[in-house]
């Protein structure tokens, strides 16, 4: 089981690859889900892409956001420097891209990002079938519905052990657009799920905020025993040190043996074990959400009675019974209760005095936010550590002829990449003593400072040829050597033709159709009462795997893949749902070929100027949402009971609505909705076929007001995202 680690910058990158772990995904400047990580240029992914090469590791490009067809065009000269050299995969959201990057890289592996949000096998299975070779499954899985989906697909499966949970299902959340329009799914996530809230009752808490996942020993163990490929880790914008701690843990752990999660000592917001045993409020952390690192007691008339064992130099963060950061400070002395000599540490239990001057007041809590030990341990480690690629050889010598080593390595591609090197002139017979088969096999396998470490060297020898120490030297340096060329030359590719791009059409529209979405049957029965015919009924919006039975096929509206895939051809008419994230025309293409699809509703995270200059596919209607109190955030916790709202509140004053809905899942929306009525003139010229009431919570008399006011083209114009579109 491979190691899939993060690497947000070069120091981050070469702790990944000191620490263990087989393939890197790295993003560049400007582009994936972590659009506000410090990234990397162009010149320093390749220089990455060969140090990591050189040492058999791979590395994966995140493109995982969605984009518009000018952005995915604009891509394709960076992409095709790093498909040259030899970039080995690529991470993607966007059904559009995905189209783009295998029409023109071909033989480059897709991989379907956790965004996608799949949950069940016949969604890994459609993947594979267009031509993703790996899918990261959704976050919120249980072990056994894993388990379920590896027994119905060979397509290979990641799954997401360590690092910051999205309490939206699977980072599939469009809360930080809607308010200011930094959007996740484009990569500049504001995080309102890290914010506190106030709710009806004034109390005040994160209520949104995840702990972060850490699983272990038990949970590698039963993830490699049912056939799970990767792993992987999250943090691109952790610490070098946290990484490299991180990735060691696991390869420990995948090796067979017991290991401590050291990197809970360098970022700590509280850790769960995800959704791994099933759904558990206990993931959630509604006192903080910030790093506070390790809990180290509680201030009792001066004094800290220890939880934990401390060392001079360990940084102190002082705590608020509210869990407000007061302050801190590097503890620089250690005086423990009733003795007078001062100390380098003390142990769990002890109380050690604190200083009533650096202690700020209303403090009650101490957390170790820095851990001198585990900072100064990974440092040490990460110097020391060095990565080296598994290679074979063979040498062979004989009086008479040419000494010859030949060295071989495997490519990440699977390809063997042979180089020989022989010696200047002929050898001679040995006057005196010669070396023995196993004194040959250790001079040639002192690889030292090189990138490479044997793992087996065959000596063929006739027994008495004279073989000096510096001829095997410099045999072995020269091969190499020539190994490390050829093996980076093995890697590089050329992208034959020029950019294949579509060519947009536009078509003269008629006139737009009006159409509605309802909660439920009531709902419906009321719209239709007020001239709308064509009325959707709103449907889960992730198909897990144990819950597939549930899914109503039967209605239109698909808000999942495995929702359209089940209808197919037996059922026309197929309306794929905003929340697919359909932002180009290159996903609308591939939208298209799903059978029985016929109309798609245009993400939101669009503005009107996108809308117009998408272009069209034959057979496929376009349509958008013109009023609705979308969703914005989908949560497995049941943060709500079921049929019951509530209300929260962020510091801006904008305020939310929590609902629980039938599944025992939590919905959030705004609780003003969006409302384009007052601009439909701006939508006329946009080539939609049809427009969609959504409707949530709204009762009889509201409907009517929203759909009396299409004549008059009237109400509380708010755009959401279509004035400005999403960042």
């Amino acid at each position: 089981m491979k190691i899939v680690a993060p690497a947000g910058n070069m120091e981050r990158f070469h702790a990944a690859v000191k620490g263990g772990a087989h393939e890197i995904y790295m993003g560049l400047k400007g582009f994936g889900a972590r659009r506000n990580a410090e990234n990397f240029s162009l010149t320093e992914y390749i220089e990455a892409l060969n140090y990591a090469h050189e040492r058999g590791v791979r590395i994966f490009l995140t493109l995982n956001t969605v984009m518009r067809d000018v952005e995915i065009e604009a891509l394709y000269e960076n992409v095709k420097k790093l498909y040259e050299n030899g970039l080995d995969a690529i991470i993607v959201q966007d059904l559009g891209l995905f189209s783009f990057l295998r029409s023109n890289f071909p033989g480059i592996d897709l991989h379907g990002s956790t965004q996608m949000t799949v949950a069940n096998h016949v969604e890994a299975n459609y993947l594979k079938e267009i031509g993703f070779s790996r899918v990261v499954l959704a976050r919120e899985l249980s072990f056994e519905e894993i388990e379920k989906i590896r027994k119905k697909t060979d397509i290979e499966l990641e799954i997401f052990v360590s690092g910051a949970l999205c309490i939206s299902y699977s980072g599939n959340c469009y809360l930080s657009s809607f308010i200011g329009g930094r959007s996740g799914n484009r990569g500049l996530c504001a995080q309102p799920c890290r914010k506190i809230y106030k709710d009806g009752k004034e109390q005040v808490a994160y209520n949104l905020s995840p702990k972060d996942q850490m699983m272990g020993q038990n949970e590698v163990e039963a993830l490699a025993r049912i056939g799970i490929e990767s792993i992987k880790i999250e943090g691109r914008m952790k610490s070098p040190e946290y990484v490299y701690e991180t990735v060691n843990y696991y390869k420990t752990l995948i090796g067979g043996e017991f290991a401590e999660a050291k990197s809970k000592e360098l970022f700590n917001r509280g850790y769960s074990k995800g959704y791994f045993y099933g759904v558990d409020k206990k993931i959630m952390n509604d006192r903080y959400s910030s790093d506070f690192g390790r809990y180290l007691g509680e201030i009792k008339n001066g004094y800290l009675v220890l939880a934990e064992d401390v060392v001079l130099g360990d940084g102190l963060s002082y705590i608020s019974k509210d869990y407000y950061k007061l302050g801190g400070e590097y503890l620089s002395k250690i005086v423990v209760d009733g003795l007078r000599e001062k100390r380098k540490s003390a142990r769990a239990g002890e109380k050690i005095k604190l200083s009533k001057e650096k202690v700020p007041k209303g403090s009650k809590y101490v957390y170790r936010s820095y851990s001198k030990e585990a900072m100064d341990s990974a440092d040490n480690s990460i110097k020391l550590a060095k990565r080296q690629m598994d290679i074979e050889g063979r040498f062979e010598a004989a009086v008479g002829t040419q000494g010859r080593i030949t060295v071989w390595a495997i490519n990440n591609r699977g390809e063997r990449v042979e180089a020989v090197a022989l010696t200047e002139k002929p050898l001679e017979e040995a006057s005196k003593r010669v070396l023995s088969v196993e004194e040959i096999q250790n001079k040639l396998g002192e690889t030292g400072d090189t990138t490479f470490r044997f793992k087996s060297i065959e000596v063929e020898t006739d027994g008495k040829t004279f073989l000096p120490v510096s001829i095997l030297k410099s045999l072995r340096r020269e091969a190499l050597a020539a190994l490390t060329e050829k093996l980076l030359a093995s890697y590089l590719r050329k992208v034959s033709g020029t950019v294949k791009k579509m060519e947009l059409d536009f078509l003269d529209k008629g006139k737009v159709e009006i159409s509605a979405v309802a909660a439920n049957e009531k709902q419906r029965e009321v719209i239709r009462t007020l001239g709308i015919d064509k009325v959707y009924l709103r449907q889960m919006h992730v198909a897990r795997e144990a819950r597939l039975g549930e899914v109503n096929t039967t209605e239109e509206l698909a808000t999942t893949l495995y929702h359209a895939l089940a209808r197919g051809k037996k059922e026309r008419g197929t309306v794929l749902n905003w929340n697919l994230n359909i932002t180009n025309t290159y996903a609308l293409r591939e939208a298209s070929k799903i059978e029985g699809v016929d109309t798609v509703v245009l993400s939101p995270e669009i503005n009107y100027d996108t809308m117009r200059n998408m272009g069209e596919v034959q057979g496929l209607r376009k349509a958008a949402v013109i009023y609705g109190k979308l969703l914005g955030m989908y949560i497995e916790v049941p943060l709500a009971g079921k049929g019951k709202a509530e209300t929260i509140q962020n510091e801006q004053g904008d305020t939310f609505v929590i609902r629980g809905n039938e599944m025992g899942n939590t919905e959030v929306t705004l609780d003003k909705p969006m409302n384009l009525i007052p601009r439909m003139d701006d939508l006329e010229d946009a080539g939609l076929d049809e427009v969609i009431l959504e409707f949530t919570d709204e009762s009889p008399e509201e409907i009517r007001a929203v759909i009396e006011s299409l004549k008059d083209k009237s109400g509380v114009y708010n755009p959401y995202n279509y004035e400005r579109g999403a960042y």
